[in-house]
């Protein structure tokens, strides 16, 4: 398949793309760094652009056979308005526009990220995808952000939607961030550490979007999540074992809302979401348990994609104010 990928040299895309070229793909990535580092592949090709505006990159979303949308702006930093003015735009419009580029009687896959943030919090209770949406920011951005993505189903998209949980992967993300936290000696739960705390091993969402890419029938929303969430505490505890670490220092609520205002309340939030409708639909995970996935993650030969080289080039510009990844 001719594959686009918003956001495709970001986290989660980079991964994806090096996936999805392993598979055979051919993949176009999209974002907003003019110079990144790049994927040496002669199957993959990078345009830059910023994609909350109409532009000649919309010709590649015409010519694609599926399309992986992950553009966004990261949640993992402070909130102004200001800020959570460019976390809508980069996901709402970015998505209206790429379902404007497609035409009409499109018979390619658009896979569309969003979050588990859409559940809110929910204290103890188990989260399936039949769940109803949260009246909060995050939820609403998260409904906002699939509806524009299930118009493109007027086209004759068939249209899935992919709600992440906590990304862990190798080269950034949140476990790098608690990794760093760790090693100064410095881990522990966030708040009480009660809350429940979905999350997803790299290589598993990778594997995931390649089989609803792959399965013609799969359509609506779909949990990225490991089938065992797991409590903060229990995290902070087994990456503490991993890292040969202590984790007996938590950040209490009142301080970490005071460091991190709004976006605090994400991080507190307890949302048990588990991946129903990928279980039903016969996925595997190879990474079902946390122990697991840190093992995976923390060794030197772990969370990587064999077989594709990547140059060694640096990025030379800096990203646009607003876009996708």
């Amino acid at each position: 398949m001719n594959i686009l990928i918003t956001g495709g040299l970001g986290f989660v895309g980079r991964f994806l793309s090096l996936h999805l070229l392993a598979a055979g793909h051919r993949v176009t990535a999209v974002g907003r760094r003019v110079n990144p580092k790049a994927i040496a592949h002669e199957r993959f090709r990078y345009e830059a652009a910023d994609t909350t505006r109409e532009g000649p990159w919309q010709a590649a979303a015409a010519d694609s056979d599926a399309i992986v949308n992950l553009a966004g702006c990261s949640i993992f930093r402070r909130w102004t308005d200001r800020y959570k003015r460019r976390l809508f735009d980069s996901r709402v419009l970015t998505t209206r526009n790429l379902v404007k580029a497609l035409p009409v009687h499109w018979n390619g896959v658009l896979l569309n990220a969003s979050a588990v943030g859409y559940y809110g919090s929910r204290e103890d209770d188990i989260i399936g995808e039949s769940e109803p949406c949260q009246e909060d920011f995050l939820g609403t951005l998260a409904r906002e952000w699939e509806a524009e993505a299930l118009t493109a189903g007027e086209k004759g998209a068939r249209v899935g939607v992919m709600r992440f949980g906590i990304v862990l992967g190798r080269d950034g993300g949140a476990l790098a961030m608690m990794r760093r936290i760790f090693n100064l000696f410095g881990g522990g739960p966030v708040g009480e550490g009660s809350q429940w705390f979905p999350w997803i091993h790299m290589w598993d969402l990778a594997e995931a979007t390649r089989y609803l890419l792959d399965t013609p029938h799969a359509t609506g929303p779909f949990n990225f999540c490991a089938p065992e969430p797991i409590r903060n505490r229990d995290l902070a505890n087994a990456l503490g074992r991993a890292l040969h670490r202590p984790a007996r220092l938590p950040a209490p609520a009142f301080l970490v809302r005071l460091a991190l205002g709004e976006f605090a309340d994400a991080l507190l939030a307890s949302c048990r979401a588990v991946p129903e409708r990928l279980l039903r639909a016969g996925f595997t995970f190879r990474f079902p348990d946390i122990a697991s996935a840190l093992s995976d993650l923390l060794t030197p030969a772990g969370g990587k994609v064999p077989g594709i080289k990547v140059s060694i080039s640096e990025d030379m510009d800096p990203p646009a104010k607003t876009g996708s990844g």
